[in-house]
């Protein structure tokens, strides 16, 4: 997200809860945090009325505790409803700087610690209750089961790039086994998938958009969604997605080719600071 982005935001969140949404996700990388309490401040709605949705950022991985203070702070309230780690690996933490890189550009690892002893730290975000429900986001089952060989508590979701290119059926299998929501990111897969053949002619047969067929095929798996929209419009629309028919359902699960759009490894293979293979993508 842009610097012009993240000051823009607040208006975007604005629009949003006056379309009726009340779920927000968001992140301590993305910068929006303050954004959000903006838009919240604006627009007079209570902050029990909300479900607010917060990232610890790779760079706090080894300071769980003074991250989610400082998230506290960002977003102005005592408490966020779901708490993520936003990816399973680990950033050299630099004051200031969420984003430190090696010359080429990859992130700079902090080998020092692991997600699992992030995750016992999480737990105690959760006993006390700054955070409603832990979870996490990026974890692939090869991770998921490594964190679970610890986990006192199971995660409630995981938030990962889920979209008709990339179903991720074994994932969702996985998941529903242990009780864990997965959410999708890039949810309507950009233009790409929205102007796939499939999608562009089942939006024509029940006469809707490209995205509210795919989030109506999302809320058919029991996957829920977090659409970004800028345009009122468009935040409107997101908020009545289709029915679909089962036969319909599986024209679009046929479409599935495990492409990432999001989040693709670079030329040396590593996606900010993993690769694939460490990643279990």
């Amino acid at each position: 997200m842009t610097k012009e982005e993240r000051a823009a935001g607040w208006s975007w969140f604005l629009s949003a809860i006056q379309n009726g949404y009340r779920h927000f996700d968001t992140a301590y990388l993305y910068g929006t945090e303050a954004s959000l309490t903006k838009a919240i401040k604006e627009s007079g709605i209570s902050r029990k009325e909300l479900f607010i949705t917060t990232k610890l950022p790779w760079g706090h991985m080894g300071r769980v505790q003074a991250s989610i203070d400082e998230s506290l702070k960002n977003l102005e309230t005592d408490y966020v409803d779901l708490y993520l780690i936003h990816w399973p690996f680990a950033a050299k933490y630099e004051e200031g700087n969420p984003w430190p890189t090696t010359a080429n550009g990859d992130l700079v690892a902090d080998d020092s610690v692991t997600f699992n002893e992030t995750w016992a730290e999480m737990e105690k975000v959760l006993a006390s209750g700054k955070a409603r429900a832990i979870g996490v986001s990026n974890f692939s089952i090869k991770n998921l089961k490594r964190l679970l060989t610890i986990a006192k508590v199971v995660p409630a979701v995981n938030q990962v790039e889920l979209h008709p290119y990339l179903a991720q059926p074994e994932l969702k299998a996985f998941a529903d086994s242990k009780g864990i929501l997965l959410t999708a990111y890039t949810p309507t897969g950009y233009a790409t998938v929205r102007s796939d053949p499939t999608i562009t002619g089942l939006a024509g047969k029940y006469a809707v958009t490209p995205a509210q067929i795919i989030l109506a095929w999302h809320l058919s798996r029991g996957v829920a969604a977090v659409p970004k929209s800028t345009n009122k419009e468009h935040q409107r629309e997101n908020l009545e997605p289709s029915m679909l028919s089962a036969e319909d359902i599986q024209k679009i699960n046929a479409l599935d080719r495990n492409e990432r759009l999001c989040n693709k490894a670079n030329e040396r293979g590593v996606v900010y600071g993993w690769t694939y293979e460490q990643l279990g993508w």
